[in-house]
């Protein structure tokens, strides 16, 4: 278990990490992508709060009651993994919690911290964590980005005002200069081939004009009634919602999105 762990309240987190691990245990899941499905739905209705990740030092920090979209989705996946392993305890959910969120699995600084959701998924799929499948459920466009808006917008990151873990994230930055990642264009998200090779559970990330960056935001692929929802933490919701817009909708509404990535949880 990490050594340091950041609670946003012990009692109640792991009150809740517990009752969650425990439910989710009791479900007959056919698949892997339909138990992170169910998890990710015990969090409809939590608050939407950016930065609960941020303090002094890094350490791994649990907060079930206030989510952004990423904590959100590393909670679930967290807890998917969890699951699969035929654990309900929340030491082992803070275990895969590190696992998943830092590179190499563990703790090292802030710049451990997997921030580019490209570096993210490169470092888990390598690990054997996640899978992704953009280039196999489509025939995938590819772009080519320089990642390097941490370093370009020093400012937005307070943590970066410490010298040494501003190098750290240049050097972090410096293999993905041109990286190259499918996705998805909005158009094929309309496609029945398409849809019916999406999961109930899988991971989505939406890919954005933004400069320097490879993702603007990440959540669940949920099915209601044949067609493919997002559920995310929202900001514009305030907290964590399945939207009322389509997939293709949302993607189609959202003019700095590009088009989406779709990531799978290893079978477990």
């Amino acid at each position: 278990m990490p050594g340091e762990v950041r609670w946003h309240n012990e009692a109640s987190d792991t009150t809740r990490i517990t009752g969650i691990l425990v439910k989710a245990s009791d479900i007959n899941a056919r698949s892997t992508q339909e138990r992170v499905g169910a998890i990710a739905r015990e969090f409809i209705g939590t608050p939407y709060v950016a930065g609960t990740l941020e303090g002094t030092p890094e350490a791994l920090t649990v907060n079930v009651d206030q989510m952004d979209c990423t904590t959100f989705v590393e909670t679930v996946l967290a807890m998917a993994v969890t699951v699969g392993e035929r654990r309900s305890s929340w030491r082992d959910f803070l275990y895969n919690l590190e696992n998943m969120r830092y590179r190499q699995g563990s703790i090292d600084g802030y710049s451990s911290r997997l921030h580019y959701v490209s570096d993210w998924i490169v470092d888990n799929s390598h690990r054997g964590n996640i899978d992704e499948v953009t280039d196999r459920i489509a025939d995938c466009s590819y772009q080519v980005k320089t990642l390097d808006y941490m370093s370009a917008h020093r400012d937005e990151y307070p943590a970066l005002a410490d010298d040494s873990e501003f190098e750290r994230i240049k050097s972090a930055e410096v293999g993905y200069r041109s990286h190259r990642f499918p996705y998805l264009k909005p158009s094929k998200l309309l496609s029945k081939d398409v849809v019916a090779k999406l999961r109930d559970g899988d991971v989505v990330a939406f890919t954005t004009k933004v400069p320097g960056l490879d993702v603007s935001h990440i959540g669940f692929i949920v099915f209601k009634e044949g067609v493919p929802y997002l559920l995310h933490a929202s900001s514009r919701e305030s907290k964590v919602v399945i939207d009322p817009l389509s997939l293709a909708d949302y993607l189609h509404r959202n003019r700095n999105i590009t088009g989406a990535r779709i990531l799978r949880l290893k079978n477990r």
